[in-house]
């Protein structure tokens, strides 16, 4: 059984509530299909009936539930809420209501923070900041998370590295150029998303173009900070670097270039320097090795609301909504 089909079975044992907003999609339409027929998860679709029924046209998704905006009795209680949390912002009753009959990621996130959906995933026609700025705004970050960031899950074929050849990058979604402290918050939540999802003992590399001191550059200077901070914060944690990405992964290579690691040649979580690199190093995976790639998997979110690649397939889709459907379930 792959591991996709394992988070699914996952899913399966213990059903939740996704909200997809991207009505306007047709990828929506075939994920729900596949998720109802696989009965991975409930599923809320946010629109008209009769923007859904032109959407749906030929697939079976008669179990989804609909929830039209326009109509529904909870959308009062909402524009309430939005506007009682936004109101030093300057939130109005009038700017509430035409937000949320208008933008349905502002709807979804809002039915996931009064309790009518458990989970969210967008971005399949939104980008990144559209998906996630309601999030930040409504749901704010988990306590004691330092800060939201973003990770791929990275299913490998025929690869004898990271874990059977499944690894997390990160953060290859959403910050930018972390500094030391960020950089450290985010190998520790990615480590506990590998744990939870995986279920395997977390190994972290540090990656830098430098191996243990093998090149001088204040660039190199980040990760080395980075990795002192978050082995002094996680004492626990299997983490090491900075690494170059061959002596991360490959025994000989790391047993070469770091001998005194307990991490090189080993590592299944991937800290990328910024953003550049993670984007780059996931795309480069997924396209080359035919990689599965599913993410970009949000971390540090009150609730679980997850982002999509824009060049996603409807299978895509289906793998993330089981993604954070398990998500969910540590909400318990």
């Amino acid at each position: 059984m792959g591991f996709i089909d394992v988070i699914k079975e996952r899913a399966r044992n213990n059903k939740k509530t996704i909200v997809l907003p991207e009505t306007e999609d047709r990828r929506t339409y075939e994920a729900v299909a596949q998720i109802l027929k696989e009965d991975i998860a409930n599923v809320v679709l946010v629109g008209s009936e009769e923007a859904v029924k032109k959407g749906s046209e030929g697939l079976d998704i008669t179990g989804a539930a609909v929830v039209d905006p326009a109509t529904s009795d909870k959308t009062q209680s909402y524009i309430d809420k939005l506007v009682e949390l936004r109101s030093k912002k300057g939130m109005t009753p009038e700017q509430a209501k035409d937000i949320l009959l208008n933008n349905y990621l502002y709807y979804g996130v809002m039915m996931v923070k009064m309790g009518d959906a458990d989970g969210m995933v967008s971005g399949a026609c939104h980008s990144t900041a559209d998906t996630l700025r309601p999030c930040l705004q409504i749901l704010k970050t988990k306590p004691g998370t330092k800060l939201v960031s973003a990770f791929f899950l990275m299913i490998v074929p025929d690869c004898e590295y990271g874990a059977n050849g499944t690894f997390v990058f990160s953060d290859s979604g959403l910050v930018q150029d972390p500094n030391p402290e960020e950089l450290a918050a985010i190998a520790a939540s990615s480590a506990a998303s590998f744990r939870q999802l995986v279920g395997k003992e977390p190994i972290v590399a540090m990656l830098s173009h430098s191996s243990m001191g093998s090149a001088k550059h204040a660039l190199v200077d980040k990760v080395v900070e980075a990795t002192r901070i978050a082995k002094a914060e996680n004492p626990g944690l299997k983490l090491d670097g900075e690494l170059q990405l061959d002596a991360a992964i490959v025994p000989s290579v790391g047993a070469s270039k770091a001998p005194n690691s307990e991490v090189a040649g080993k590592a299944n979580v991937l800290i990328f320097p910024n953003l550049d690199a993670g984007n780059i190093g996931y795309k480069l995976t997924q396209r080359l090795a035919k990689a599965e790639a599913y993410g970009p998997v949000t971390q540090g979110i009150a609730k679980p609301v997850n982002d999509l690649s824009r060049g996603c397939s409807a299978e895509d889709i289906v793998g993330v909504v089981a993604i954070t459907a398990v998500q969910c379930q540590a909400e318990d």
